[in-house]
């Protein structure tokens, strides 16, 4: 098949497997020859057919930033995708509603820029310097590959295996906050799950900010001003189904500075 058809059918297959609420088998495995550059071209065509159903890119998000999430999934160097407004969610996450397959919940940090970041030579002062607030986000990555059977070049294909995501009230100034000393609690109904900092993402929040514009960059692509930007998890991936309920707290010191909740129906 030519390369361009090649490119075409994977889009195809996984806007399919998005909109039917279904697997597919690892791309990888369909087609061993498939190169990570191969899977940002079938990331692209897959976006491409949302935004031809009226979706809108509103941000960009990093994934596989911090080792616990590369070890878990077996990934280890970060990669990106895109963020559309159906997948920006202000109430409960409806499972079904949303095509989510295998959902899992992780919390971040939100950037809302004010300013361009166009690559390469992007610092983390510059990414601080361009961004008008943080805010406390879950993201909630799910996978149309079977299992979450994936390796690098699946998860790219797969819009760095993204569902949709949640972004707390709070927008929070960063100037003057430690953002690596950052403090993240997350409890599961009611409990405590897990607890983060911001240097989990790659020693610094900005700083994977900073690889997403050299990245993008590379391909053509800026961070624009107005974008929302999902830094990276800074806890382990926590499995979701209808009925749980996530909160997060994220602090400076002992000082709360913010909340999310993501709530599963």
């Amino acid at each position: 098949m030519p390369a361009a058809d090649r490119i075409s059918a994977y889009g195809a297959a996984l806007h399919a497997a998005l909109r039917g609420r279904h697997t597919l088998a690892p791309l990888i495995e369909q087609d061993a020859t498939l190169t990570v550059g191969d899977a940002y071209a079938i990331s692209l065509d897959f976006l491409a057919r949302r935004l031809a159903e009226g979706e809108k890119v509103v941000g960009k998000k990093i994934g596989a930033t911090s080792k616990a999430v590369q070890d878990m999934l077996g990934v280890h160097q970060p990669d990106f995708g895109f963020l559309t407004d159906w997948m920006w969610i202000t109430g409960d996450i409806d499972i079904a509603g949303k095509a989510l397959i295998a959902p899992r919940a992780e919390a971040e940090i939100a950037f809302f820029l004010k300013s361009a970041l166009n690559g390469p030579g992007i610092t983390a002062e510059d990414v601080l310097a361009a961004t008008a607030c943080i805010a406390p986000c879950f993201e909630i990555v799910d996978s149309r590959i079977r299992d979450w059977n994936i390796g690098i070049v699946d998860t790219v294909a797969d819009n760095a295996s993204c569902g949709v995501f949640v972004i707390g009230d709070e927008r929070i100034d960063p100037q003057g906050l430690d953002l690596p000393a950052l403090h993240v609690s997350v409890t599961k109904n009611g409990a405590p799950l897990s607890e983060g900092v911001g240097a989990a993402v790659q020693g610094h929040p900005a700083q994977a900010v900073a690889w997403l514009a050299n990245t993008l960059g590379a391909h053509g692509v800026t961070l624009d001003a107005g974008d929302v930007i999902l830094s990276g998890s800074l806890v382990p991936l926590a499995p979701a189904v209808a009925g749980d309920r996530f909160e997060m707290t994220l602090r400076d010191g002992a000082r709360p500075i913010g909340r999310c909740v993501a709530n599963f129906v």
